[in-house]
Protein backbone atom coordinates (compact mmCIF):
# COMPACT_ATOMS: atom_id res chain seq x y z
CA UNK A 1 0.00 0.00 0.00
CA UNK A 2 1.41 3.69 -0.83
CA UNK A 3 1.51 6.50 1.42
CA UNK A 4 -1.10 8.34 -0.75
CA UNK A 5 -3.60 5.48 -0.87
CA UNK A 6 -3.57 6.12 3.31
CA UNK A 7 -4.85 9.35 2.55
CA UNK A 8 -8.69 9.64 2.70
CA UNK A 9 -8.55 12.82 0.07
CA UNK A 10 -6.80 10.99 -2.16
CA UNK A 11 -8.54 10.09 -5.70
CA UNK A 12 -11.44 12.17 -4.18
CA UNK A 13 -12.09 15.28 -6.39
CA UNK A 14 -12.90 18.70 -4.44
CA UNK A 15 -16.69 18.25 -7.00
CA UNK A 16 -17.21 14.80 -5.32
CA UNK A 17 -16.43 16.01 -2.42
CA UNK A 18 -19.19 19.50 -2.50
CA UNK A 19 -21.38 16.86 -4.09
CA UNK A 20 -21.72 14.10 -1.25
CA UNK A 21 -21.25 17.28 1.43
CA UNK A 22 -24.89 18.85 -0.20
CA UNK A 23 -26.53 15.22 -0.59
CA UNK A 24 -25.84 14.73 3.17
CA UNK A 25 -26.42 18.31 4.65
CA UNK A 26 -28.18 20.42 2.18
CA UNK A 27 -27.39 23.93 0.77
CA UNK A 28 -28.79 25.32 3.93
CA UNK A 29 -26.99 22.94 6.88
CA UNK A 30 -23.75 23.56 4.67
CA UNK A 31 -24.21 27.14 4.86
CA UNK A 32 -24.18 26.89 8.31
CA UNK A 33 -21.55 24.57 8.58
CA UNK A 34 -19.33 26.91 6.17
CA UNK A 35 -19.71 30.23 6.43
CA UNK A 36 -19.35 31.21 2.69
CA UNK A 37 -21.47 33.21 0.47
CA UNK A 38 -21.55 30.61 -1.93
CA UNK A 39 -23.18 28.54 -0.16
CA UNK A 40 -25.87 30.78 1.12
CA UNK A 41 -26.53 32.59 -1.85
CA UNK A 42 -28.26 31.06 -4.85
CA UNK A 43 -26.15 28.26 -3.98
CA UNK A 44 -24.78 25.91 -6.87
CA UNK A 45 -22.30 23.33 -7.19
CA UNK A 46 -20.40 25.34 -10.71
CA UNK A 47 -20.57 28.51 -8.58
CA UNK A 48 -19.01 26.98 -5.28
CA UNK A 49 -16.40 24.82 -7.37
CA UNK A 50 -15.11 28.07 -9.13
CA UNK A 51 -15.09 29.73 -6.07
CA UNK A 52 -13.11 26.86 -3.45
CA UNK A 53 -10.95 26.53 -6.38
CA UNK A 54 -9.36 29.64 -5.97
CA UNK A 55 -9.51 30.22 -2.09
CA UNK A 56 -7.85 27.80 -0.58
CA UNK A 57 -9.23 28.88 3.39
CA UNK A 58 -12.27 27.67 1.99
CA UNK A 59 -11.42 24.76 0.24
CA UNK A 60 -9.44 23.85 3.19
CA UNK A 61 -12.91 24.00 5.63
CA UNK A 62 -14.73 21.90 2.87
CA UNK A 63 -12.21 19.13 2.90
CA UNK A 64 -12.46 19.37 6.57
CA UNK A 65 -15.63 18.94 6.72
CA UNK A 66 -15.88 16.33 4.53
CA UNK A 67 -13.24 14.10 6.22
CA UNK A 68 -15.99 14.43 9.61
CA UNK A 69 -18.44 13.57 7.41
CA UNK A 70 -16.47 9.96 6.60
CA UNK A 71 -15.40 9.88 9.77
CA UNK A 72 -19.28 9.87 11.10
CA UNK A 73 -20.26 7.40 7.86
CA UNK A 74 -18.16 5.09 8.95
CA UNK A 75 -19.61 4.75 12.73
CA UNK A 76 -22.82 4.27 10.86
Amino acid sequence: MTENSKDPLHGVTLEMMLIKLVEYYGWEDLGTRIKINCFISDPSINSSLKFLRKTEWARKKVERLYLRYLRHSAME
